[in-house]
């Protein structure tokens, strides 16, 4: 019996060491979050940036009027931006209202090819077709609004050489459900946080699929992808072609977050599918590149993936703290209680540098709930129970 409580022992340790050296690396990115710089410089001369907005939009008649409204209130010339609509395969009114909003719409109908990233691709060749000028591209989901010095934010930053930049990606009215706020919390650290950080350490921020801004050559130099997760893929070819993504924290979009959890699955097993992809086609490369080279942003790009939902670390080190107190291990004790105390610093610090509100904060006592339900769904991926294809997200009523 000894021997086996030994073996245990030496077993959950080794696992404990594990989720150590994960909690280790976000407190760096915690502590290196403190030097970063909350507020872009303002341009000294007039803005000249001229943008093209684009949105993807399946069925969001009751959505896409109110990002059209914050767009067109935004701080920025009028004739230096014009928005773009894909209205793909709707059924509903959203080319009309797009339309009625101010936006430039296409329709888009093809059965077979469906999902955003078909959408952004199509979208993109008919902007090019029509030869409006441009030096920039937005990419908004319709689900969102903008804060009023987005475009402002992101003139200044391509004025002084900028060429990928992702905005604050933060979630929209988190007080109006439970899983909403927590899922607020954890964009925070991982939105806001983890890229303040890697401004600081010389890392590239990603790309989070909403609010990103492009030089206009760059998307043609690199074509858009059509993958579950095509941000992240075309961060990837990004990265290894030498660009780096860099953060305008000060340049807030916020998007619905669906109202419980069963109407966010198909959201979330469609991102950790794409991840789990992208870490088979991209992690070993970008790992021995990095090592080779000691570059940073190479390496982070890859640990980035690596790293589990912060929900499925923090449940994985909750079990680790009852096994540890089960089979009576000092040091497993004090190695869970390291690792648990290292959480609770990174996810407060993120809230508190993002300036998050109470309601957040007390979204954080849904949190073992909402680890629970992350964990068998991150079990079902691993077992090879995932969906097929793109399914949308369900909207709130």
């Amino acid at each position: 019996m000894k021997k086996l409580v030994s073996t245990l022992t030496k077993l959950l340790i080794a696992g404990e060491v594990g989720l150590a050296l994960i909690i280790d690396y976000l407190l760096l990115l915690t502590a290196a979050a403190m030097f970063a710089k909350r507020k872009t410089p303002p341009r000294p001369d007039k803005p000249s940036t001229r943008f093209v907005i684009m949105v993807p939009a399946h069925n969001e008649e009751r959505l896409l009027p109110q990002l059209l409204d914050s767009l067109s209130q935004i701080d920025y010339p009028h004739d230096l931006y014009a928005v773009h609509v894909v209205a793909d395969n709707c059924s509903d009114r959203t080319a009309e209202l797009g339309r009625a909003g101010g936006a430039i719409v296409h329709e888009r109908v093809n059965t077979e090819l469906r999902g955003k990233g078909y959408a952004l691709e199509w979208l993109l060749q008919q902007i090019w077709e029509r030869g409006d000028a441009h030096d920039a591209v937005v990419i908004l989901d319709a689900d969102s609004v903008v804060s009023p010095n987005f475009l402002r934010v992101m003139d200044a930053r391509m004025s002084r050489g900028e060429r990928v930049i992702q905005a604050y990606y933060a979630v929209r009215e988190p007080e109006n459900a439970r899983s909403a706020g927590i899922r607020a919390v954890a964009l925070t650290v991982l939105h806001y946080l983890r890229p303040q950080g890697r401004m600081v350490l010389g890392g590239s921020t990603g790309l989070k699929g909403n609010g990103m801004v492009f030089a206009a050559d760059i998307l043609r130099e690199h074509r858009w992808t059509a993958s579950l997760t095509e941000d992240i893929e075309y961060h990837m070819e990004l990265i290894r072609a030498g660009e780096r993504a860099m953060f305008a924290p000060d340049a807030v979009v916020w998007a619905e977050m669906p109202d419980s959890l069963k109407s966010s699955q198909t959201q979330n097993e469609r991102w950790e599918r794409g991840r789990m992809e992208m870490i088979k086609t991209y992690v070993p490369g970008l790992l021995g590149e990095g090592l080779r080279q000691r570059n940073f942003l190479l390496l982070d790009a890859a640990v980035e993936q690596l790293i589990p939902p912060f929900s499925v670390v923090a449940g994985l080190s909750g079990a680790a703290m009852l096994a540890s107190l089960l089979l009576r291990s000092r040091q497993a004790i004090a190695l869970a209680t390291a690792i648990i105390t290292g959480q609770v610093i990174y996810i407060f610090s993120g809230l508190a540098l993002a300036r998050a509100p109470i309601t957040v904060y007390k979204a954080l006592l849904f949190a073992p709930a909402f680890m629970a339900w992350k964990l068998v769904l991150y079990g079902k991926l691993l077992l090879g129970i995932k969906p097929q294809g793109w399914v949308r997200t369900s909207r709130n009523e």
